[in-house]
């Protein structure tokens, strides 16, 4: 048994070595490491420069991937300070794209990646389902710091982006996005927990590599996969009773089976329907208030009808409900759908997976329609929306058609499939192709784009989920409602097409910068919280009396609109994890986590 005098000396030992180069004279005297360490004591700023040089200096994208996850797990402080000072130029390398690259090559580079012993999360095989308990206990004796985690990111790696089956290879996405919920929205780095479900693979690649480090067998049935998914979700919701479930990168019918299933049994979310959903439509928000015809005229052509597809289409579909009060039924007539067969019709002559059930048409007639292009001729629409990872699946023959069938509203177009080798179309392409004319947005980031005659900058919009997962787990995380419903969702898109400045919005930007993007998750999580009070679905006390004690004046009953007071802003604000700005400020919080009873 370790003696009290052990366990402050651990301490010192850890806050010590997060400290680095910053660490005060006192505690290497007290840690006798005179003569074994550089005399110079540096200030947080030096360190921070010296790492980012350190990044510039890597020649690949890759490398900076490998330096930056090295660092996180060497110095997280200094990783989250480096991320929130250069955000527009990092979070490239440590998600989209980058991490699909390193996702691609993970076990080969993993070893490199982390040092040894150090967890970066829970990968869980079916037999380690058996013993779950254990593998939870495991995780717990290996944490630094006595604190359970608050939010979950799981997938099972059957779909990552746009590459498909990647295995165990897939952790790469819920390491990323968990950085980015700490980063964006401030959630605490040290209460996050990154799972992968290392169930097989049914991919060949990796299952004949030799340096593959996941389960070498096929994937289980779906009674098996559900069977063993559904302990680890029960073990986990026990173990920790307020943790926030993200469901994340599965297949599209697993994806839709364990939120149909979970979502009123726990709290819980599926980023890749609900999250992408949730920030497509705030910037479709922004585009049909540009577009210059009426909203019901709107006739919307998704090309890709996964469990992404079906969930953007059904919270557009909610908004042209809720906003502008049109009928379920016209609603849903506006939306057209292609998949890899075609135009999805009732009478195409195929069996339809059942999610694509109540997207068939059946008022086509006799008409089928086998491409994109023979789909343009028959619905004319002037919403394209792309989320079938098929690159330039958006040619510049069906941009140009889009710009001539459009000639009394601008066209919109949105080729959300990442990484950039899946994306439908580029920003450059869609503007030649439109005379500059197009209401755009992306899944992945592109370059602006300068028109050679004028010379005028354009700046692409970029519906990065970025701009709302982060905030409905802070929301989640703050407020605890008993579920995430779709309400809930919908308020935090109201909020985020709102949440544009007079300069962005008279620039026709579709999004805020992402600059801003700290502020605006805590604008989105506050109508987030606000949303789930107004529903009466929260559980902490203190968010019902504070909402309920400041409701915005013009916020009319019974309507979603993603408002919010100053208060609940502030409120949740105060509430926001950041990394400390001095190494005084980061040991007085360090301490205050490892031996609370010292302060």
């Amino acid at each position: 048994m370790s003696e009290p005098g052990d366990s402050r000396r651990n301490s010192i030992e850890l806050i010590g070595a997060k400290a680095g180069t910053a660490m005060p004279a006192e505690m290497r005297q007290a840690l006798h490491l005179r003569g074994l360490v550089p005399t110079s004591i540096e200030n947080f700023s030096k360190q921070e420069l010296r790492a980012y040089q350190q990044l510039m200096s890597k020649s690949t994208n890759l490398e900076k991937y490998q330096f930056l996850a090295a660092l996180r797990c060497l110095n997280v402080n200094l990783f989250f300070r480096l991320l929130l000072n250069h955000f527009r130029d990092i979070v490239p390398l440590i998600y989209t794209p980058t991490v699909g690259e390193a996702c691609l090559c993970y076990s080969h580079i993993y070893p490199f990646l982390y040092p040894f012993r150090t967890s970066v999360g829970l990968f869980i095989t079916l037999d380690d389902t058996d013993c779950i308990d254990t593998v939870i206990d495991n995780y717990r004796r290996s944490m630094p710091e006595p604190i359970d985690p608050e939010i979950t990111v799981i997938t099972d790696g059957s779909r990552i982006l746009g590459l498909g089956d990647l295995g165990i290879n897939g952790m790469g996405i819920p390491i990323g996005k968990l950085q980015l919920y700490s980063a964006a929205a401030g959630l605490n780095p040290g209460r996050t927990l990154p799972i992968v479900l290392d169930f097989g693979t049914n991919n060949e690649q990796y299952l004949n590599d030799p340096l593959y480090l996941g389960t070498r067998e096929h994937r289980p049935d779906d009674k098996r996969f559900y069977e063993a998914a559904g302990r680890v979700i029960s073990a986990l919701h026990y173990a920790f009773p307020g943790l926030l479930i993200q469901f994340e990168d599965f297949s599209t019918e697993h994806a839709f089976g364990l939120l149909e299933y979970w979502r009123k049994r726990t709290l819980c979310f599926n980023d890749d329907i609900q999250g992408t959903g949730c920030v497509i439509l705030g910037g479709f928000i922004s585009a049909v208030e540009q577009a210059g015809i009426p909203p019901k005229d709107q006739r919307v052509l998704f090309v890709g009808a996964g469990s992404a597809g079906v969930g953007v289409a059904k919270q557009l579909i909610d908004y042209f409900v809720h906003e502008h009060k049109i009928p379920q039924p016209e609603a849903q007539a506006m939306f057209w759908f292609v998949d890899s067969h075609g135009l999805i019709t009732a009478n195409r002559g195929d069996t339809l997976p059942h999610h694509k059930v109540g997207l068939a048409r059946e008022d086509n007639g006799s008409t089928q329609c086998a491409t994109i292009e023979e789909a343009l001729e028959f619905i004319k629409p002037t919403a394209l929306i792309g989320l079938s990872t098929v690159y330039r699946a958006f040619s510049e023959k069906v941009l140009t058609r889009m710009n001539e069938i459009n000639t009394q509203a601008r066209p919109i177009v949105f080729p959300l499939s990442n990484p950039e080798t899946k994306a439908e179309c580029s920003f450059e392409d869609a503007m030649r192709c439109t005379n500059n004319r197009v209401l755009f947005a992306s899944g992945t980031a592109f370059p602006e784009y300068v028109d050679p005659e004028t010379c005028q900058v354009y700046v692409p919009g970029q519906g990065n989920n970025m701009y709302a997962f982060p905030a409905i787990g802070l929301g989640a995380v703050l407020c605890k409602p008993t579920c995430i419903t779709d309400t809930m969702i919908y308020a935090v898109s109201k909020a985020l097409a709102n949440s544009r400045s007079a300069d962005e919005k008279a620039a026709g930007e579709l999004y805020p910068r992402i600059e801003r993007i700290r502020n605006v998750s805590a604008e989105l999580a506050a109508a987030f919280v606000t949303q789930a009070v107004r529903e009466g679905l929260v559980k902490e006390k203190h968010w019902v009396d504070v909402v309920s004690a400041n409701m915005p004046e013009n916020m009319q009953p019974g309507h979603i609109d993603g408002l919010f007071s100053r208060r609940v802003l502030g409120e949740v604000k105060t509430l926001m994890w950041s990394p400390a700005a001095s190494v005084e400020q980061y040991i007085v919080e360090a301490i205050t986590t490892i031996n609370p009873d010292e302060t």
